[in-house]
């Protein structure tokens, strides 16, 4: 359940371990170099599985680039990867690649942990360009997306036809939303479902046009007037029973609210496929684009990189190893193997050939907004998520927003 609510990550005390370590001096410092070893090298990598399917292939892709080169991989799939990665930082005995989290890059760059090796890629300009400006830090690309996931609609298509709703009422807009939810709630059909996070309410925010920071994420702009809209239309559906946390209906996440029968639609990202084929193989369903807002279409990317440590001494071989890693046939062998989806442009047409029903999903990548690369505010947005749980009853949008602004203004100015 890694990519449901919050793509898995970090621990909270994990990154204050890291940041206490720094601190201490015990760390890191940007400009500190580490003795490079040539030859083949003992490749020491950490990864944050989504379970066996991928342990299994990326453990078989490190083989074979072993294998092809003459170094020697070791793939040690973590139990709690924030946890392990800030016990090994601590100890000043990091692994030399690791999954990095998106929501947690900025964590790690802010303090040198992470060596800066996205100028040393050819052709890195081929991977998505949303995914390249989340990993990038003061203007440098540090790391290379390995794969990404975006939301969508899931729509259940015999509880479409229930409400005697056909393709022509799938909604692209907001207002097409509202009328179809509408009809569908006077059918005794409940209509959507949607987390009460940021990672999914925040879709609505960038459709119309809004988020919570500036481009370069060094100005909070959470008291938006856009923002402010956004949360009072999703209010709106909240309140007129158009729309329902998971909750509400007696589920964990959307997917499985979704999955149950419970909702007609729900709006998540790719890896329900694989939640809906397991748990839920006799629910028919759709994917199509999240509806467009005013400002137009939006969706909200999930992704991470592979991570190459500042104290590695085989950084040219952990390299080499993103590069075959991340090579389009790779990332193409991954997305059959474990559900994720290419973070290269030049794979997505392939990748549409073997998975045509994905469209939606691998499209919002030229429209998707990555979270906030912001270091030390995990305590302002666990805060502001636990605050868009009210939007049910009577909490105020504009409050809500309003606290966000002061906090992450504090955040930001360090």
């Amino acid at each position: 359940m890694t990519r449901r609510l919050r793509r898995g990550g970090l621990a909270l005390a994990a990154v204050a371990l890291v940041l206490a370590s720094a601190a201490c001096g015990s760390g890191f410092n940007k400009n500190s170099s580490t003795t490079q070893k040539a030859g083949p090298a003992n490749l020491q990598v950490l990864i944050g599985s989504s379970g066996q399917a991928e342990t299994d292939a990326v453990k078989q892709a490190a083989a074979a680039f072993a294998s092809s080169t003459g170094n020697t991989v070791t793939v040690n799939p973590a139990q709690d990867i924030g946890q392990q990665l800030g016990q090994a930082f601590a100890g000043g005995n990091p692994p030399d690649l690791f999954y990095v989290d998106a929501s947690r890059f900025a964590d790690y760059a802010s303090i040198g942990a992470l060596y800066p090796y996205g100028n040393k890629v050819p052709d890195a300009n081929d991977f998505y360009q949303s995914l390249r400006q989340t990993f990038t830090f003061q203007g440098q690309l540090y790391c290379i997306p390995k794969d990404f996931s975006t939301l969508a609609l899931e729509i259940n298509t015999d509880l479409w036809t229930k409400a005697k709703l056909t393709d022509a009422d799938i909604p692209t807009t907001w207002d097409q939303l509202v009328t179809v939810s509408k009809k569908l709630k006077a059918a005794g059909v409940t209509p959507l479902a949607t987390a009460d996070t940021r990672d999914r309410l925040g879709a609505f925010v960038v459709e119309n046009g809004g988020w919570w920071a500036n481009k370069d994420d060094t100005q909070a702009t959470a008291d938006s007037p856009q923002n402010l809209q956004a949360l009072q239309f999703v209010q709106m559906l909240l309140k007129q029973g158009l729309a329902v946390y998971p909750k509400q209906v007696d589920a964990g996440w959307g997917g499985e609210a979704f999955g149950k029968g419970k909702t007609a639609m729900a709006m998540e990202g790719n890896w329900i496929r694989g939640a809906m084929q397991s748990d839920y193989p006799n629910i028919k369903y759709e994917v199509k684009p999240l509806p467009a807002g005013p400002a137009g279409q939006g969706t909200l990317s999930f992704t991470q990189c592979w991570g190459i440590s500042a104290k590695s001494k085989f950084k040219d071989q952990a390299v080499k190893f993103v590069e075959y890693m991340t090579a389009k046939a790779q990332q193409l062998t991954f997305a059959k193997a474990f559900g994720v989806m290419p973070s290269r442009q030049s794979a997505k047409a392939d990748y549409l050939a073997q998975f045509p029903d994905d469209a939606a999903f691998i499209d919002g990548a030229q429209y998707a907004q990555g979270p906030l690369t912001v270091a030390k505010v995990d305590s302002v947005l666990a805060d502001f998520d636990s605050q868009l749980g009210s939007l049910t009853t009577n909490g105020s949008p504009q409050a809500i927003l309003q606290k966000l602004q002061t906090n992450l203004s504090a955040a930001l100015k360090g």
